[in-house]
């Protein structure tokens, strides 16, 4: 059908509207009335978490079909429903020989609940209408129970075809509430995966027996063959672009959209993406932050916040974190769980403040697994703010250093759940860019990390006093994954003080032989040498505080400051190169003459 033909189609007309809305009213009320007594349409909880059953089946759309950026804003909102009615469907188990009903699961699609105008096929049109564009899921679905071979109980198909979608090939299945549903079953359980990524949607299903092949579709769908249409796709005509301002259906996007705005989802304040988060910024962009943390006089919030369109803040949330925090131990796995649940719920809280034209966003890294696994991120495109290992790479950190030193006291303390590594290690995948000042994340990510430079902080370097005892600054409390086996050992039979700076977390007796002392931070100014050979290390702030005062630094690769000159790097769980390094440095300092002599030489004080 072209332009011509769709201007010289007849227009809807109002009392059309209505007595279709008359008619839908009695159907919905009827099939409700069904529903209330059939013991068949059942409601499903999700699984926890997905075993280990195959995949037998896997249907992928994509979400961006627009032929007109005019139609942009319909297809942004369908992306949005999408989003919120496959949360509802992803991760439900479905027992052998029992209904899936699309309805039953999705609900009634109201402004209420989050669902906006998307594009819906109706009387020959492309229309607006609050939770349009679901059918591209309940087609993913059917397309999925055919492939798998299941029982299809009710399947209504579209009464005409647009070009691109599952009707084509006769694999669509429409709906609408409630009396156009999608139900199908299968002879062994099954569970279902739907999921937006940032161009497709995809839906699997996933079972521990393979069920037999049989196609059956029932009465309720009229296509002929399964097969693809002899009849050509229709150029069915849409409310955005047909022109026709005539018709009460006529829309045009909403004066405030943007599709160019971005909004910054930010947690704990970083000077390196404070930097790049105002010189990558935009005057249409959104921030949103903990609190504002200049007004407040809160340094580990104090991000930014001029030149942004808006700046909103999850106030009691950050209030009950900050309380929470305070009746917890420095260190352990209660704190660990609890920065992790408070991080899901800043980052839903910041979810429900995104609007469905913002299709680029900015997130830090802790907020990323709770968005990704929310469905927040798709059909989006996004870049990560991170300095911390993945979960997955940073728990197999932890388990090396734990074989090192079974031992501690700490490093087997706590390990995320399975479901919430894979949540991040997909979104990472998935991430247009890493942005980040540590050396070792940015190598995980090679082909499209950005590496910012660490900022140091701002000093007057005077001349260092001469210690009367070679002094060693450990920047960090005694912990395993700091390093404190591997310094204890190095250390041995030195004639050296050192200092640290937090608690003996390993026993109070750990560093007992060693001449030991208690410092703050303004004990690294003075030192001889600061050492770090930590197996993790994602704010090296102290670190830079030593460089920035010219004192030398040795630290492992798991620091992240490759990249400083004056820093000696060194590899994680390896003593006996950290004992040649503090050598060198100590036999540095006492003959000053000899820095070149030793630089091609090993030695042994």
């Amino acid at each position: 059908m072209n332009q011509n033909s769709i201007s010289e189609r007849k227009n809807p007309t109002r009392r059309k509207s209505l007595i279709f809305r008359g008619k839908a009213a009695l159907l919905q009320a009827r099939r409700g009335w069904q529903n209330l007594f059939d013991r068949k349409v059942k409601r499903f909880s999700a699984a926890d978490e997905f075993e280990n059953w195959s995949v037998v089946a896997e249907s992928k759309t994509a979400l961006w079909t627009e032929v007109s950026a005019a139609e942009r804003f319909l297809v942004a909102g369908k992306i949005q429903n999408l989003r919120l009615a496959a949360r509802k469907i992803n991760g439900l188990e479905i027992p052998a020989n029992e209904i899936f009903s699309f309805w039953a699961h999705v609900g009634r699609t109201t402004r209420r609940k989050g669902f906006i105008a998307g594009r819906e096929l109706r009387e020959g049109c492309l229309i607006p209408s609050v939770g349009g564009g679901l059918c591209q899921l309940s087609n993913a679905l059917y397309d999925a129970a055919l492939q798998a071979g299941f029982e299809i109980v009710e399947r209504h198909p579209h009464t005409q075809i647009v070009a691109g979608s599952l009707a084509e090939a006769g694999r669509d299945a429409t709906v609408f509430w409630n009396y156009v549903d999608l139900r199908f079953k299968s002879a062994a359980a099954f569970r279902i995966e739907a999921k937006l990524s940032t161009n497709h949607l995809s839906v699997r299903f996933r079972s521990a027996t393979k069920p037999e092949k049989i196609i059956q579709i029932a009465a309720f769908g009229k296509n002929k063959s399964l097969k693809t249409r002899n009849s050509e796709a229709e150029n069915v005509g849409s409310c955005a672009t047909c022109g026709i301002e005539s018709c009460f259906r006529s829309l045009k996007p909403e004066a405030n959209l943007d599709f160019g705005r971005a909004p910054f989802l930010l947690d704990e304040f970083s000077p390196e993406f404070d930097r790049y988060v105002s010189e990558t910024k935009t005057a249409k962009d959104f921030l949103l932050l903990p609190i504002d943390g200049k007004r407040f006089r809160k340094a580990n919030y104090a991000w930014t916040t001029d030149g942004f369109a808006a700046a909103k803040q999850s106030f009691l949330i950050t209030l009950l974190r900050s309380y929470k925090s305070r009746k917890l131990a420095a260190q352990g796995a209660k704190r660990q769980l609890n920065l992790l649940a408070m991080s899901e719920k800043l980052a839903l809280d910041y979810a429900r403040k995104l609007t469905f034209d913002q299709m680029h966003i900015v997130v830090q890294q802790n907020l990323l697994p709770f968005l990704w696994r929310g469905g927040h991120l798709g059909g989006r495109t996004f870049d990560v703010l991170m300095t911390a290992l993945p979960m997955g790479e940073l728990q197999k950190r932890l388990d090396f250093a734990c074989a090192l030193h079974p031992e501690s006291k700490t490093l087997g303390d706590f390990r995320a759940e399975q479901s919430l590594i894979e949540a991040e290690t997909e979104a990472l995948r998935a991430a247009r860019k890493i942005v980040t000042p540590h050396t070792e994340v940015a190598g995980l990510f090679p082909e499209k990390a950005e590496l910012l430079a660490w900022q140091l902080p701002l000093t007057k370097v005077s001349e260092k006093r001469q210690n009367e005892k070679y002094t060693i600054v450990f920047p960090a409390s005694t912990v395993g994954r700091k390093g404190a086996y591997e310094l204890r050992e190095a250390l041995r039979g030195l004639d050296v003080k050192l200092i640290i700076l937090g608690a003996e977390l390993e026993g109070t007796d750990f560093w007992r032989g060693f001449e030991v002392e208690k410092g703050t931070s303004d004990s690294i100014e003075t030192a001889d040498l600061v050492v770090l050979p930590a197996f993790v290390e994602h704010k090296p702030r102290r670190l830079l505080q030593a460089i920035a005062h010219r004192v030398p630094v040795i630290a492992s690769k798991a620091c992240g400051v490759e990249t400083i000159a004056g820093v000696t790097n060194i590899e994680i769980g390896d003593a006996n190169s950290l004992r040649r390094e503090i050598e060198k440095v100590i036999f540095v300092e006492v003959y000053p003459g000899l820095k070149e002599f030793v630089g091609k030489r090993e030695i042994s004080v």
